[in-house]
């Protein structure tokens, strides 16, 4: 049976420890490890999955691979060898498949979430308001429902608790109207080619998150990309607005 790796203990300098990833410092990049923590409703569970973080760093590598004309985005390569050009160490095994080596950008902190559908904490949120981040919907949708376009629904990024709705114009307040533009017209982006792409393999994406950072002055797609920690799957043949 495959080993759990809930945590690494490299010998490179540690700079971030999130919810499910470990970042070292290769000077003017990164080695981003996701690890098989399991992260829900923004906290980290005791007991991780094996190979969960592989099949991350898998996924987010095909997105990245299939958006880059798209949006530019900050990988570089998935770590196949112990040994690896630009990282001092040869690295443990079980880094090959789980580790990416990535550009290293400034992150920018808000949470870029788009939904395509009225799921999750945007029903919750419609259902109070009738809104969701300040984006006026329809009256009487149900939950799940297909929006007719897909919205723009930011977030704070909490480094501990809960993320919280904000609004378009508190996103200009945190980063300023270029970068805010971007990245609404980037992520936005991403969810329909995503959307569109997993929709002829009969599955919908209802919801997803990005995250973006300034490099070269240039507003680029960082961290990962649909995958199910970010992303919210259905399998279209089981679809039913209202549920």
């Amino acid at each position: 049976m495959t080993a759990t790796v809930t945590e690494t203990a490299l010998d490179l300098p540690l700079i971030g420890r999130g919810k499910v990833r470990d970042i070292y410092d290769l000077d003017d990049k990164l080695l981003i490890v996701a690890t098989d923590r399991i992260s829900a409703f923004d906290v980290v569970l005791p007991v991780g999955v094996p190979d969960k973080g592989r099949v991350l760093t898998q996924m987010s590598a095909f997105w990245f691979e299939r958006t880059g004309t798209i949006v530019p985005n900050h990988f570089l390569a998935v770590v196949e060898n112990t040994r690896v050009e630009g990282v001092p160490i040869e690295l443990p095994s079980d880094m090959i498949g789980r580790a990416m080596v990535v550009r290293k950008a400034e992150l920018i902190e808000v949470e870029c979430v788009v939904r395509g559908y009225l799921s999750g904490s945007g029903w919750a949120d419609y259902q109070k308001t009738g809104a969701i981040s300040g984006v006026k919907l329809p009256p009487e949708l149900l939950e799940s429902q297909e929006l007719a376009e897909p919205i723009f629904t930011p977030t704070s990024k909490a480094q501990e608790g809960h993320d919280l709705p904000i609004t378009y114009k508190d996103v200009v307040a945190l980063a300023g109207e270029r970068a805010a533009n971007a990245m609404k017209i980037r992520s936005l982006a991403l969810y329909r080619y995503g959307r569109d792409y997993a929709r002829d393999l009969g599955i919908i994406i209802a919801d997803t998150k990005f995250e973006f950072g300034w490099l070269d002055d240039e507003v680029i797609l960082i961290d990962e990309a649909l995958t199910p920690d970010s992303s919210r799957f259905w399998p279209a043949n089981e679809y039913e607005p209202g549920r």
